[in-house]
């Protein structure tokens, strides 16, 4: 059967004890919170969710909570980001054991693959799994750019089936689009080009402030990709500021906070990152914080 992935997928932050344990009570509290907002599908232990920093005890503890709380009802993906082919897909295989339905998946986050490289990365690991995979391209990060040529030699690997779009050149959805027609889904991957995305053709948002404001995210969502562009602009704009917290290196300690501010869940995060402090804390406690205010008073006037 395809896999048809649309929608938006947040990529759920890993909650955490003060400690540095994982608390998994308040993950599986957050991962049913977006389910019942309205998410249309789960992707756990993405880089926001803190994967390099998890034991493989963690990562396993992770999947299996949420395929307990998601009980079926949307997709469950597991980020996967590993250094070499041969770890990648051993991985794989653990994540598809523990309930994992899905991957998203990034290329080697140790070494810049060449467009050679990068095509048999992705067509061994889904050779050495059997579940479908999300491509997960962030060049401004990793420095390996899947474009549409790269997936022209994957179009025969019928397993991967959707890319992550985040090289933050809005121009190419629409290359993607002219070059690949509808062979694979594509996801915005970044949270402030979402309306732009979706003007374009996406079908899918892969996304961190979803975590903090599932329903507004899934509305904004769902007007644009039903034309509406001119209702969903009106809330777009409010979101904006706090949508670009979702490109600075410090998402998760911003969209965790986020999170903290808008819902009570907890805020930390295991080192090197560290809790926000000073100037920057205040900075992005304002822009929160503001998105609230303006968010309840947009509520308040619909009422």
């Amino acid at each position: 059967m395809k896999t048809e992935w649309a929608g938006v997928f947040p990529a759920v932050t890993t909650k955490l004890q003060p400690n540095g344990d994982v608390d998994l009570h308040a993950t599986q509290g957050s991962i049913e919170r977006l389910i019942q907002n309205g998410v249309s599908g789960i992707i756990v232990l993405p880089m926001l969710g803190e994967n390099a920093s998890l034991k493989l005890s963690e990562k396993e503890k992770v999947i299996r909570a949420a395929k307990e709380v998601v009980g079926g009802r949307v997709p469950l993906l597991s980020g996967l980001a590993e250094v070499s082919t041969e770890t990648a897909v051993d991985m794989a295989r653990k994540f598809q054991s523990f309930g994992a339905e899905g991957l998203m998946a990034f290329p080697s986050i140790a070494y810049k693959s060449d467009a050679r490289e990068t095509s048999e990365w992705y067509r061994t690991l889904a050779g050495g799994c059997d579940l479908p995979i999300m491509i997960y391209n962030n060049p401004i990060a990793y420095g390996v750019d899947v474009t549409p040529a790269i997936l022209r030699t994957l179009e025969n690997v019928d397993q991967i089936v959707c890319i992550k779009e985040e090289s933050g050149d809005i121009r190419r959805v629409t290359d993607l689009y002219n070059q690949l027609g509808d062979r694979f889904s594509v996801f915005c991957g970044v949270d402030d080009l979402i309306l732009e995305s979706l003007a374009l053709g996406v079908t899918g948002w892969v996304s961190g402030m979803t975590n903090a404001w599932p329903e507004e995210c899934v509305r904004v969502f769902e007007m644009g990709r039903a034309g509406q562009f001119a209702e969903a602009l009106q809330l777009y704009r409010i979101m904006t500021p706090a949508f670009h917290l979702d490109t600075s290196v410090k998402l998760v300690q911003y969209i965790k906070l986020a999170e903290h501010l808008v819902y009570g869940a907890p805020e930390w995060t295991r080192a090197p990152r560290l809790p926000l402090v000073g100037e920057e804390r205040e900075r992005v406690v304002s822009v929160i914080n503001n998105t609230i205010a303006s968010l309840s008073k947009r509520n308040s006037r619909a009422a």
